[in-house]
């Protein structure tokens, strides 16, 4: 058995129902889905995702990122997303090993072992894809593996998660990976703003708050904020905003109206011209068709449907 066809199945087993799967194995979480998915408001915190049968979209503002098994997906900062499983079947379903990214053990490694190659300079991407090397697929396959020795797990786990970390460290997301790593990078300048945006973003917070959260002049603030998240802040606030809104009206029956006041705004009507802008479909409408889709699916809570 190859090493991919191995992960599918330890996956298969410890998932096997739809849904979104915690286990023992620290940082990490497996997703299963025996069919394609609606898009669904999720946000990727500093993540890599791994797949091991399937193909998954994770839109960014209007940027399309599709991960299959060739391809892991790496979250560099807190974005919001719209992510749907586009490949799936109940004989061939999704099943994706998720695993967050310790910051720590990133700055420790990338002390450790500099880099030996020049590297791209300028700002990454908030989210980009890889190609799954050998070693690391490997990596993620023992990893797994650890779930049916549970016993090893509290001390062969943080080896092989340290192994799967070098892996990134070593391969084609190095850079990226590095300026995660580093405290006083523009990555992790952006990545203290949009903390502050997610905590804020129901109030009328001027953009000047972030950009000195971020330690910057408002100009460079919004090239720096844009080029690594794909919109502007005042358009990555406004995604947050729609998200929770829609989070509440599937979630807790909230009507349209009542939601779009509870995530920061004061007028009905440009909430629903916000919400069908960003969504393509007035948020009412919108939320019946979502609640159809998760009551299909009743392992897979609201907010965690397209995780």
């Amino acid at each position: 058995m190859n090493q991919l066809a191995a992960l599918t199945e330890i996956l298969s087993r410890h998932a096997p129902v739809d849904g979104t799967h915690p286990c023992p194995l620290p940082g990490v979480t497996l997703l299963r889905s025996s069919t394609p998915t609606m898009p669904m408001p999720v946000i990727y915190e500093p993540t890599l995702c791994i797949v091991a049968q399937g193909r998954k979209r994770a839109m960014l503002g209007a940027t399309a990122f599709i991960y299959d098994a060739a391809s892991y997906l790496i979250a560099s900062v807190d974005l919001p997303v719209m992510g749907s499983v586009i490949e799936a079947s109940a004989e061939r379903p999704y099943l994706c090993l998720r695993l967050d990214l310790d910051m720590t053990a990133l700055g420790e490694l990338a002390i450790r072992h500099p880099a030996s190659r020049p590297e791209a300079e300028g700002l990454p991407v908030g989210i980009a894809l890889h190609r799954t090397t050998p070693a690391l697929l490997d990596a993620a396959t023992r990893l797994a593996g650890l779930l049916d020795t549970p016993d090893d797990i509290g001390a062969l786990a943080p080896l092989t998660i340290r192994e799967i970390l070098y892996r990134l460290l070593a391969g084609d997301s190095g850079a990226t990976i590095r300026q995660m790593a580093q405290a006083n990078s523009r990555l992790n300048q952006i990545a203290r703003a949009i903390v502050w945006i997610r905590a804020h973003f129901r109030e009328a917070c001027p953009i000047e708050q972030a950009a000195e959260m971020a330690g910057m002049s408002r100009s460079t603030f919004h090239v720096h904020f844009k080029t690594i998240t794909s919109m502007s802040p005042l358009e990555f606030r406004t995604h947050l905003r729609m998200q929770e809104a829609q989070r509440l009206m599937v979630g807790e029956a909230m009507d349209a109206a009542s939601a779009g006041f509870s995530v920061g705004y004061g007028s009905p009507s440009q909430f629903s011209r916000d919400y069908a802008r960003i969504f393509g479909t007035p948020p009412a409408r919108h939320a019946g068709q979502l609640r159809g889709a998760v009551e299909t699916r009743p392992s897979v809570p609201a907010s965690e449907a397209a995780a």
